[in-house]
């Protein structure tokens, strides 16, 4: 029997619609191990386990908690940027935290939760690409801008390689915390059915993302991966950055092969070694474990 069918004919949720839901946030259980397919076959028998509801407005606020809880960053009191809020579970993780302004950025319009944009301290910015960032425009958004010292990403349907030059170049904060989301990193070839399965693409969709921020003077402070999967099942990642500190990507080459390898749930930071693998090309162009210390060639989305 499907997975979602049984939680419905047990009562555990409302409908088979619900429990589609319930499980892509990663919020089953089949006897003690997180579902991550709807649709995946089980026992009727099995034993199912629900979380129960929170007060997040999305889950990916569990991956910022997971984050500022690994890299020990404190948002209290501080102005930051949250790029691509949607509906502003990073932007709420921020404010009960402790941020005294948070500027919520997104492409979209209409998507912050009303609980989260009728905070006093949320600066709502719509319809903006962060791609597209000025530092006259970024200051202009709000008076107390120029004071903001951490930003923190979300981001779909595009590279942070492509936003992070603008970020680094408009936005004062020497601080990042970045989801690394790899089906937006590693190209169409690299995915099926919407998932990055090789881990060797997850690997350097997390490295080049690493390396772009080297190159603009940003050096790498932590990485984990997400404690939840992330929308059809992709794992994903959280690095933290920090202009002119950290160490370099080097330093995190096997740790980052050993959480793209075996992308379990653990949020369990992790330190760099100076270990370096192999110079194997992904796909037929140099990736982020050829580098060196000399340019990469880097296919741009």
């Amino acid at each position: 029997m499907r997975l979602d069918a049984l939680l419905a004919e047990r009562g555990l949720v409302r409908s088979r619609t619900a429990a589609v839901k319930l499980v892509q946030a990663g919020r089953v259980a089949v006897d003690g191990i997180t579902a991550v397919k709807p649709s995946s076959p089980v026992r009727p028998d099995a034993m199912l386990a629900v979380e129960p509801d929170d007060d997040w407005v999305s889950r990916a606020a569990h991956k910022l908690v997971a984050a500022l809880d690994a890299f020990e960053v404190d948002p209290a009191g501080r102005v930051a940027l949250d790029v691509g809020a949607s509906t502003g579970g990073f932007t709420q993780v921020l404010l009960e935290r402790g941020a005294s302004r948070v500027i919520a950025l997104d492409v979209g319009h209409g998507q912050l939760d009303p609980r989260v944009a009728s905070d006093r301290r949320v600066v709502v910015v719509e319809g903006m690409n962060a791609r597209n960032l000025e530092p006259d425009g970024f200051r202009a958004l709000d008076p107390r801008a120029a004071a903001t010292s951490l930003v923190v990403a979300d981001l779909s349907f595009i590279s942070l390689r492509l936003v992070l030059p603008a970020l680094a170049d408009a936005v004062p904060a020497d601080e990042h915390v970045l989801l690394v989301k790899p089906q937006f990193e590693v190209g169409r070839s690299g995915i099926r059915e919407g998932i990055v399965h090789d881990p060797d693409l997850r690997d350097d969709a997390v490295m080049n993302v690493l390396w772009t921020a080297h190159d603009l003077g940003f050096g790498v402070a932590g990485v984990i991966a997400s404690p939840i999967l992330g929308t059809h099942g992709n794992h994903e990642f959280l690095v933290h950055l920090v202009r002119g500190g950290g160490t370099q990507p080097t330093e995190w080459r096997s740790r980052v092969t050993v959480l793209a390898a075996n992308a379990v749930r653990g949020t369990t930071s992790v330190r760099g070694t100076t270990s370096v693998r192999g110079t194997t090309s992904v796909r037929g162009t140099m990736s982020a474990r050829d580098r060196t210390g000399t340019d990469r060639n880097e296919e741009t989305r």
